[in-house]
């Protein structure tokens, strides 16, 4: 009896031991319910990301007399896209830092170089030290004299050393007979070339000759874009124009063109004419048919027209105070024709008698994403 007992009892240790030795069984699965994982990555549904796209639309107002008007806020606009109108997705009244390229003209008349060189060195007092600026002067090409840096007194180094070119506006008719050519005056750059003119060898007005340019606008703007396309959303991309306007028959890139350029980056041209005898510091009301004038109105930018030194002082602090200062609204595009890449942008302000400037439109094929 006590051996079967014995036995029994061996029986039992020996599956209970058997028992501890086996692996652990899982539950049994739900039907159509998905394989468990054991890592914390595959436990965790993924996420569902929704990609929006995302105008940004920088806003200058200003009141009757030309000055800035501040302390607006998000219900004091409306924002159309072809003629539908868009709810506005952000708002900020903050300042943005500047990411600037200052493009000079590098043929200007005698009279004009003169102000403008005497007056170079006050445009590092408009950048701050969050502010980045290149400098740029064109003529028949663009030449970048600096790329960008923070650092403002590498700027004001870099301005103060520039010495500008300029042509005479005493002409000739024929430059093979005629005398010397003027202190401070000189050729275009490749003027001497099969089929480049020298100085009074252009066309005729009423038997005068004059001075031809062979400044190509558009494309010194089209590279000063190329400049500031890859800096960040987060700055205001401006390209400060220093001109008095005149463009050459020969660019590589057409105005529409080199709108389009800018327009997909987010660029806004800032222009200081030195040719128009308007009053000091008028801002551009009608929107006329000139390169700097459709430029500053078709980006967003503005005009001012000066020809004397402290005026162009002046004014150079007032161009990055505006940049800096805009409204910012952002909108997500409803009631588009997405057969279309251009689409137009108008901005409307509830308050009377006040006056607001926004590029005309965006590029559906260029507009920013956001989540």
């Amino acid at each position: 009896m006590m051996r079967t007992i014995a036995r029994l009892g061996m029986c039992v240790l020996l599956a209970l031991s058997a028992r501890a030795q086996a692996p652990a069984q899982q539950p049994p699965a739900l039907a159509g319910a998905p394989p468990q994982s054991t890592t914390s990555q595959q436990q965790n549904p993924p996420r569902i990301i929704i990609r929006t796209p995302i105008v940004i639309v920088p806003v200058t107002v200003k009141d009757g007399r030309g000055q800035l008007v501040a302390g607006l806020g998000k219900d004091d606009f409306r924002v159309f896209s072809d003629e539908v109108e868009q709810q506005i997705a952000t708002f900020s009244s903050e300042a943005f830092p500047l990411s600037t390229v200052v493009l000079i003209d590098n043929d200007l008349g005698q009279k004009a170089a003169a102000q403008v060189q005497k007056s170079l060195t006050a445009i590092a007092a408009g950048f701050g030290p969050a502010d980045e600026a290149a400098i740029v002067t064109y003529d028949q090409y663009p030449n970048t004299v600096t790329d960008f840096s923070f650092n403002n007194d590498l700027l004001f180094t870099q301005l103060k050393r520039l010495e500008l070119g300029s042509h005479s506006t005493t002409v000739v008719a024929d430059p093979t007979t005629a005398g010397p050519i003027g202190v401070g005056t000189s050729l275009p750059r490749g003027a001497q070339g099969p089929g480049q003119p020298f100085p009074g060898s252009g066309p005729q007005v009423h038997g005068t000759p004059h001075y031809k340019k062979t400044n190509a606008l558009h494309d010194a703007i089209y590279a000063a874009n190329d400049m500031l396309k890859a800096r960040g959303r987060d700055r205001r991309k401006i390209i400060f124009l220093i001109s008095d306007g005149t463009n050459s028959d020969h660019n590589t890139h057409t105005f529409d063109e080199t709108l389009h350029a800018l327009l997909s980056a987010d660029v806004s041209v800032y222009s200081i004419s030195v040719a128009r005898p308007l009053p000091i510091g008028k801002s551009l009301v009608q929107r006329g048919a000139s390169d700097l004038q459709k430029y500053a109105a078709k980006t967003g930018g503005d005009i001012y027209y000066a020809s004397k030194q402290p005026d162009l002082e002046r004014l150079y602090s007032d161009v990055t105070e505006q940049a800096r200062n805009q409204y910012t609204l952002t909108f997500s595009p409803q009631g588009a024709n997405k057969s279309l890449d251009y689409h137009s942008i108008e901005i409307r302000v509830k308050r009377p008698d006040l006056s607001v400037d926004a590029r005309d439109g965006y590029y559906q094929s260029a507009i920013s994403v956001g989540r």
